[in-house]
């Protein structure tokens, strides 16, 4: 995970920076508002800790940039405002946890590390990868062997359902009634036969097989077996 720390404080700077390297993060350090857009547009950043004060703007407004470029991109704010507009103002502007100054290291980097988790989890939950086929369900994208592959909006949604039942036989009835309440629409029998008919076609070309069909009953997802 990499973070990038926006802090005009030399001292803070780089005891944040020193800290959160020890803990295993990969970090950047910017001293001010333009340094740490540059940052940013070479960079991906998973945490954005942005100080409010600084010599060219001021943190809020430099949130505002940044969640435009890369919405995703958690942040925790460093302040020595403590008014309740400020806070509320952050919290707004997207901001995870906004943290008063002076405060103690070890506290914040708990934070840090309570905040990245649950980014991690809900990132895992988002995506699966075998080490073969990689989906990622936020961004509608997928590879698989390294390969970009493309999939329609239901065959996502079928892939999400059957990928998050592992080895759990999914009758068609569950299916299509699973896929009818994600977006309220009917789906019938004859679109998922011809909608899993085509993610086999693309994903199981090579020597995997991902899905199995259990006759008389429905489909399971098997996660890449070799044929």
């Amino acid at each position: 995970m990499r973070i990038l720390v926006v802090e005009d404080d030399k001292l803070l700077n780089s005891t944040l920076c020193y800290n959160l390297s020890m803990s295993g993060y990969d970090v950047d350090s910017a001293l001010s508002k333009g340094a740490a857009m540059r940052f940013f547009t070479e960079e991906k950043y998973g945490l954005a800790v942005l100080d409010v004060n600084l010599p060219d703007g001021n943190g809020f407004d430099l949130c505002s940039e940044m969640k435009k470029k890369n919405p995703d991109t958690a942040v925790i704010f460093l302040t020595a405002r403590d008014m309740e507009s400020d806070q509320l103002r952050g919290f707004e502007l997207g901001a995870d946890d906004y943290v008063i100054k002076p405060f103690p290291i070890n506290v914040f980097q708990k934070k840090v590390s309570a905040l990245l988790s649950r980014i991690q989890k809900q990132s895992t939950i988002d995506c699966y990868d075998d080490g073969n086929l990689f989906i990622n369900f936020l961004e509608m994208s997928a590879t698989l062997a390294g390969e970009d592959i493309s999939f329609t909006a239901m065959e996502y949604r079928i892939l999400k359902i059957l990928t998050a039942n592992m080895q759990i036989v999914l009758t068609r009835r569950i299916l299509l009634e699973k896929l009818w309440d994600a977006d309220g629409n009917f789906v019938d029998e004859h679109a998922l036969t011809c909608a899993i008919s085509r993610i086999r076609a693309k994903i199981e070309a090579g020597s995997f097989q991902y899905i199995k069909t259990v006759y008389g009953m429905g489909y399971m997802w098997v996660g890449g077996l070799k044929k």
